[in-house]
């Protein structure tokens, strides 16, 4: 008995490496694979099952994007070099395989869509201490949750004939399968359907009476019964519903929808009813929407013959609309109802108009779309429920969510940035509706990036310019626009193509117009870089400079200081309708210095010679005749500095015509500096004169003044 006891673990760890060896290929690196969810901790040694003839390791999960910690437990961690784990799009790799100590390896995971995946594994790349290829290691997982379903009923009410519907509670709607097919019974069928998120159960009695529901309902990913068996099937949900009927006997139609039109009317549409005794063959019967008589006729079914599945074939002729939430029909013989029934009278799928929506914008008829763009579709009409509409060559992302109803379907779709097509045409059930969308080019106007200005400064994007005047110092030998094709569109935005308009006008220095040109309808086309260039063909594309030299009378580099170059480019807009970009630009000559001749009278001149003393004395009036230089404002447009400095001729006294002997006339070389009112274009002004000069007939010559004085502008 002692050697047994001692035996135990020896054979403990030869079973569970059996069960492991069944994994994998024989060859195995280790010894134990274990897998934490959570609390739960699963490994190869107890856990292993068997699905599909092949070894699984299975573990629960309550989450979509459970995080998992695997460890690896190998036979020997001498031979292994290094271990990785494969990437794969059913789990997210957050760190690497690492080895904790020689004790296991251990690596961290957090799934995807657990309920979704399907045949999920973990593949191991083992690389052992030599040379050999890496030894692959795949694990299969079973991933398996507990999913429930109750039944809760507000009522336990229910009439033949009605449909009525109620919600399943669920935890785990995605792991609920639904079918959406009428499950049939003697006594209630029912089916199952997802909502907005919401499991609803339909019913449908078809007897009286207090009947038992047996609902059965099966899931996506199974679940392990406490046998450790592979459960797909949830416990049956067992209700009980009181079954009340109507006075009539209700006959069900093996259609609940069916279209009203001249086919309808005049030829009828083949159905199946319900047999009963009193239901008479080769008879027609009235049916109509109210139990009293006199009621509107919504149609006429003629009975023809009985058919094996206690069925009777009839032709239905239908006259008016019905809704199936508006109350029971009534089958009459004559004025008097014998039965009630219940389905939908619809119109013909018909579509009245078709609005698109572009993003930012509001609903449009204007069915045209751009290729790349994202545009919300607005079908109005009848019976449009029943329609199953297809759209050349656009990829429909439209949401769960959406507008649907017999008179509006709502769609949004993207336009294929390669799209070849220059209409879309609108096909239901693969028959074309008649109705098309309209594929043009975008024509949406571009900043002016595209556009390049060079004027003997250094070259510029027009959208870079400044607003304000660009004051330049050289002559201007040309203005030379580029334009570069490349940077109009880019893989994810498309602009199309640009229709430009130049609006030039030149002035001199008092603003006198000498030239003006108007330039319309430049077409710059996208480059050989647009996923659209193979549309944009066209022989009116621009190509190469604009020189302004090469339109205007007056040549750039013949215009005087001051002169003034305005340009104004805007897109068309006939082209781009009212949006468009708008650049003005203004290049201003600019002068720094002038140089004139200035003739002025100063008068009261404080005037003192050399070596002599006191202040000096006043003079009469004088006349300069100064050769000077004006300073232009570096900042504004042909306004000077209120100073300028020159060098001339001094008349002393020249207009002081008096006899008396202390009055002194000489003529002297002068350098004065002058400050001036900056008015502009007055003739005459008071300069304040300061300086000094050289009398020309005198001993001591050299003289100082200050004092005002009288200037004429020649």
């Amino acid at each position: 008995m002692r050697k047994i006891f001692l035996l135990l673990p020896f054979f403990v760890y030869l079973f569970s490496s059996l069960g492991y060896a069944q994994v994998s290929d024989g060859n195995s690196p280790f010894r134990e694979v274990t897998l934490k969810v959570d609390t739960a901790t699963y490994s190869l040694s107890r856990n292993l099952i068997s699905f599909n003839n092949e070894y699984h390791l299975p573990f629960q999960y309550k989450q979509e994007d459970e995080i998992s910690e695997i460890r690896l437990y190998p036979f020997s961690f001498n031979s292994i070099e290094n271990i990785s784990l494969a990437r794969s799009a059913d789990y997210e790799l957050l760190d690497s395989v690492v080895n904790v100590n020689n004790a296991y390896y251990r690596v961290k995971v957090r799934f995807k869509n657990l309920t979704s995946s399907q045949f999920l594994n973990l593949t191991f790349a083992v690389y052992d201490t030599t040379s050999a290829p890496a030894h692959i290691e795949t694990i299969k997982l079973f991933p398996y949750t507990k999913t429930t379903v109750n039944f809760y009923p507000e009522s336990e009410e229910l009439f033949v004939g009605e449909e009525k519907i109620f919600e399943l509670v669920t935890n785990n709607i995605k792991n609920v399968k639904v079918k959406n097919e009428w499950v049939k019974s003697d006594d209630i069928d029912y089916r199952v359907s997802e909502s907005n998120g919401v499991l609803r159960l339909h019913l449908h009695p078809n007897d009286i009476g207090r009947k038992t529901l047996k609902i059965s309902l099966q899931t996506n990913k199974p679940f392990l019964n406490p046998n450790g068996q592979i459960v797909y099937q949830l416990p049956v949900i067992e209700k009980r519903f009181e079954v009340k009927g109507s006075r009539l006997k209700f006959l069900n139609l093996d259609r609940k929808e069916v279209t009203l039109d001249e086919v309808s009317r005049q030829k009828g549409t083949e159905v199946m009813i319900d047999n009963h005794w009193a239901l008479s063959l080769q008879k027609t019967y009235r049916i109509e929407a109210q139990e009293e008589a006199g009621g509107a006729l919504v149609g006429e079914i003629f009975t023809r013959r009985n058919v094996a599945n206690n069925r009777v074939l009839c032709w239905l002729r239908l006259y008016n609309y019905h809704r199936i939430s508006e109350g029971y029909l009534y089958i009459k013989d004559g004025d008097e109802p014998k039965f009630i029934t219940n389905f939908n009278i619809t119109p013909k799928t018909t579509i009245s108009s078709i609005s698109i929506m572009h993003e930012g914008g509001d609903w449009t008829n204007n069915l045209s779309v751009n290729p790349g763009e994202t545009i919300n579709l607005k079908i109005e009409g009848q019976g449009l429920h029943k329609a199953r509409f297809q759209f050349d060559d656009l990829t429909d992302i439209t949401s769960d969510s959406s507008l649907r109803t017999e008179e509006i379907s709502v769609y949004r779709f993207k336009v294929p940035i390669s799209i070849q097509r220059k209409k879309i045409n609108i096909y239901n059930r693969a028959v074309n509706t008649g109705f098309s969308i309209a594929v043009k080019e975008f024509q949406r106007p571009r900043p002016f990036d595209f556009i390049t200005l060079d004027y003997g400064d250094v070259p510029n994007k027009v959208s870079a310019l400044f607003d304000g005047p660009l004051f330049y110092d050289h002559t201007i030998r040309d203005v030379i626009f580029t334009f570069n094709p490349n940077l109009i569109d880019s893989e994810t935005r498309l602009y199309g193509k640009q229709y430009l308009d130049f609006d030039i006008r030149i002035t001199n220095s008092k603003n006198e117009l000498i030239d003006q040109r108007r330039i319309e309808d430049i077409l710059i086309c996208p480059g050989e870089n647009s996923p659209r260039y193979s549309f944009y063909t066209d022989k009116q594309c621009y190509s190469g400079n604009l020189s302004l030299n090469k339109i205007i009378g007056r040549k750039t580099y013949d215009l005087d200081d001051w002169s003034r170059i305005q340009i104004t480019i805007k897109h068309d807009k006939d082209k781009h309708g009212d949006e468009g970009q708008t650049k003005n630009i203004d290049i201003v000559l600019r002068k720094k210095i002038r140089f004139d001749i200035d003739v002025s009278f100063p008068t009261g001149l404080l005037v003192k010679s050399q070596g002599s003393t006191g202040y000096g004395d006043f003079s009469g009036i004088s006349m300069a005749m100064i050769a000077q230089f004006s300073f232009y404002h570096p900042e504004k447009i042909a306004r000077f500095r209120p100073y300028k400095i020159g060098a001339g001729f001094l008349a002393f006294n020249a207009f002081n015509f008096s006899n008396s002997t202390t009055v002194e006339r000489n003529v002297g070389l002068v350098v004065l500096g002058s400050i001036y009112p900056t008015t502009r274009d007055a003739k005459l002004t008071f300069p304040l004169f300061l300086g000094g000069g050289y009398f020309l007939g005198k001993d001591k010559p050299w003289f100082y003044l200050l004092g005002p004085g009288i200037r004429v502008k020649i």
